[in-house]
């Protein structure tokens, strides 16, 4: 059998989450498919549940290994890939049965080294659709993916994830593209800038079939163990693939850069100031504090500040003032009624 797609699920403890994944997958209307969950040293049953469904079912295979990080077991799982085109997929999610069929039949057809789609995201019983300020259903060459792709990954994190891609495998191969290994957040978007840096070819559809399960609270609750402010600053600093300097100015390549690390700045504000943060409070006021003082945040806020205000809505806006002014209060203060109202919208959809 001639396989179109494989697709690589890293594992780690994901046993309460397993089941339903794999049984998305395994529903897939394109058949010509393989799995290939990557255990990264899960210490629960996840290894159990997969050898039980791979009894059933050829197309998983499994690939065991120590402890090394999403990255890492990403990268092992690419590297066995035997399809046309490489996917993704994150173990607690699911798919939808025509999903792999939908992106690979894209894929055929345009001739493209990726395919982008949307995907539908579940947080708290409440859902929404990503989309994406590109042409839909039409083959996009190297020269739009230069001037309007590769940008957005400098000022947004919308486009990072590699779950709602596929990649034509030969592609991934020949240019040695990677998900960095060592890095505690942003490794999707570093391997799609460097994806999309390489390719000659893309296509947008609009189309969702990936359905991201984001865990209530998570962000917040890691918080104590995540450096989130010190992840965002190590991305605003990092080397960019040579390509970035051919189409953009630097004064450009500034502002987008700035614009990313302030929206991240107020996503931390609000993770740092809910009172589930498990770190105390004095702890919280100080991390939140040592941001907004911060020397490179207070240069950025400068580059930046009217490029987020046009788009912001009522509650970012008021956050950005904040942060300028610099005031711990006013931030405290805007969080606190946030939660608030986004609780009573709660209470009243229930």
């Amino acid at each position: 059998m001639s396989i179109k797609v494989s697709v690589v699920i890293p594992v780690y403890n994901m046993e309460p989450n397993l089941d339903p994944c794999i049984c998305s997958l395994l529903d897939q209307t394109l058949t010509d498919s393989e799995f290939i969950f990557v255990n990264d040293g899960s210490s629960d049953g996840s290894e159990a549940i997969i050898r039980g469904y791979m009894e059933k079912d050829s197309r998983i295979r499994l690939i065991n290994r120590t402890n090394g990080g999403v990255s890492a077991a990403r990268n092992s799982g690419m590297s066995k890939a035997r399809g046309a085109y490489i996917g993704f997929v994150d173990a607690d999610d699911y798919v939808e049965p025509d999903y792999f069929a939908r992106l690979y039949e894209s894929a055929v057809t345009a001739d493209c080294d990726i395919v982008v789609a949307n995907m539908k995201i579940e947080l708290e019983g409440t859902f929404s659709i990503t989309s994406f300020p590109f042409p839909k259903h039409i083959l996009l060459q190297a020269d739009y993916i230069r001037a309007r792709v590769l940008p957005l990954f400098l000022k947004s994190d919308e486009l990072n994830s590699a779950c709602n891609k596929l990649y034509r495998r030969e592609f991934i191969h020949r240019h040695e593209v990677r998900f960095p290994q060592g890095v505690a957040l942003g490794e999707d978007g570093a391997f799609n800038m460097n994806a999309f840096s390489a390719a000659s070819s893309m296509i947008y559809i609009d189309y969702y079939g990936y359905n991201y399960r984001e865990i209530p609270g998570s962000a917040t609750r890691q918080a104590g163990r995540k450096d989130y402010f010190l992840r965002a600053l190590e991305v605003f600093r990092c080397e960019l693939p040579p390509i970035y300097e051919e189409i953009l100015d630097q004064s450009s390549i500034n502002r987008l850069r700035a614009v990313k690390l302030i929206n991240s700045v107020m996503a931390n504000v609000h993770i740092y100031m809910d009172p589930s943060c498990p770190l105390t409070w004095s702890q919280r006021l100080s991390y939140v504090r040592g941001m907004i003082h911060h020397e490179t945040v207070i240069q950025c806020l400068s580059l930046c500040e009217e490029d987020i205000g046009e788009k912001a809505d009522r509650y970012q806006r008021l956050l950005l003032t904040c942060v300028k002014k610099r005031s711990l209060w006013g931030l405290y203060a805007a969080t606190s009624y946030s939660r608030y109202r986004n609780r009573k919208v709660r209470r009243r959809i229930a």
